[in-house]
C-alpha cells in the first residue's frame, strides 16, 4: 500500500490521482467479494469450486486490465492462478487467454504497431525469430520439469523482476547491445520462459527498460513478439502435447474468456490516462506480490511442518 500510496501522491493530475485510486478500489473490492461473500460450493465445474473459479477470473480481468495498459504481463499477473491449477493446465490456457488479449489490444492501439517490413525488422522483427528456437525449449520444459520446481523458478523471477523495476534508479540503462543478434538471443530467452510459464515478455521487457526504450516503441516490440511467441508455443503444445488441450482446458477457457475481454478493453481505455510512474509502480507491485503467492504457497506448509 505504501507504493500505491507513493503512485498516488506522484500522479500528474487529478484524473489520474482518480483512477489509480479506482484501480487499487477495483482489486481490493473484487479480492473482498471472493474471499467473503461468493459461496464456497463445491466442484462446480472440472473439479474447482464457486470460491476458485471466481477468484481465478478476478485474476484473469486483472490480467487483462494490466496488459491492457501496458501491453505486457498478462501471464505474470496470470501466474497467480498457478494456486489453483498445475503448470500444464495454467500455461495453454494463459496462452490462449493472452492471445486473445492482445489481439484485441492491437487492434485498440493500432496507431503505435509497426507500419511496414522495415519498421517490423527494426522493432519486433528479430526479437520473434530467436523466439522461435527458444519455445522448444520452453515446451520441453513444461513436460519435464516437475511442477513445484516449475512454480518455484516462475515465482522467483516474479518477485526478482518486480523489485528490480520497482528500485531500479533511472539513470541506469544499457548502451549498446541493441542489435540484431542481441535481439534475437534476447527473444530466444524470452521464449524459452515463456514455453513454460505463458510470459515470454518479461526478457524484452527487462531488455527495453534496461535501454530506456519510450513507452510507445516499446508496445510496439512486446506486443507482436508477445502474439508470435505465443502462437507459436500453443501450435507446439498441440503438436507434441495435445493431452493438454483436454476437457478441463475447454471448460476453463469458457469460463474464464468473459472476464479477460472486459479487463482488457478497460486497460486500453486507461491507457492513456494513467502516468507512467502511477501504473508502473502499480503493474510491478502486482507482479510482486503474484509471485510471493505463488512462493508462499509453495513453501509455508514446509515451513510449517518443519
Amino acid at each position: 500500500m505504501a507504493v500505491i500510496a507513493a503512485a498516488v501522491a506522484k500522479a500528474e493530475n487529478p484524473t489520474s490521482r482518480r483512477t489509480v485510486w479506482l484501480l487499487a478500489g477495483v482489486a481490493l473490492a473484487t479480492l473482498g467479494i471472493v474471499l467473503f461473500v461468493v459461496p464456497n460450493n463445491p466442484d462446480v465445474a472440472v473439479g474447482f469450486s464457486t470460491r476458485e473459479l471466481v477468484a481465478i477470473e478476478a485474476i484473469l480481468f486483472l490480467s487483462g486490465t494490466m496488459s491492457g495498459l501496458s501491453g505486457f504481463g498478462f501471464s505474470a499477473v496470470g501466474a497467480a492462478t498457478l494456486l489453483f491449477m498445475p503448470p500444464v493446465t495454467e500455461a495453454p490456457l494463459l496462452q490462449t487467454l493472452s492471445k486473445a488479449n492482445q489481439l484485441l489490444s492491437i487492434e485498440q492501439l493500432r496507431a503505435d504497431m509497426p507500419k511496414s517490413w522495415k519498421a517490423f525488422w527494426a522493432g519486433p522483427g528479430y526479437c520473434i525469430l530467436g523466439g522461435i528456437p527458444g519455445a522448444y525449449v520452453g515446451i520441453w520444459m513444461l513436460s519435464h520439469l516437475p511442477a513445484m520446481q516449475l512454480m518455484t523458478v516462475f515465482g522467483s523471477i516474479l518477485v526478482l523482476y518486480s523489485l528490480y523495476s520497482l528500485f531500479k534508479p533511472a539513470a541506469l540503462q544499457l548502451r549498446g547491445f541493441d542489435g540484431p543478434i542481441a535481439s534475437a538471443i534476447v527473444g530466444f530467452i524470452g521464449s524459452a520462459f515463456g514455453g513454460f510459464t505463458a510470459f515470454p515478455g518479461a526478457a524484452v521487457v527487462v531488455w527495453l527498460g534496461l535501454r530506456g526504450v519510450p513507452k510507445a516503441q516499446n508496445r510496439a516490440i512486446v506486443q507482436p513478439y508477445i502474439i508470435m511467441s505465443q502462437i507459436f508455443s500453443l501450435i507446439l503444445i498441440a503438436a507434441q502435447h495435445a493431452e493438454y488441450f483436454n476437457h478441463r482446458y475447454w471448460v476453463l477457457l469458457l469460463w474464464t474468456l468473459p472476464a479477460v475481454l472486459p479487463g482488457t478493453l478497460s486497460g486500453v481505455m486507461l491507457y492513456r490516462r494513467i502516468s507512467d510512474v502511477n501504473f508502473r509502480r502499480i503493474s510491478f507491485l502486482l507482479l510482486g506480490l503474484s509471485g510471493a503467492a505463488l512462493l508462499i504457497r509453495l513453501y509455508a506448509p514446509v515451513l510449517f511442518e518443519a
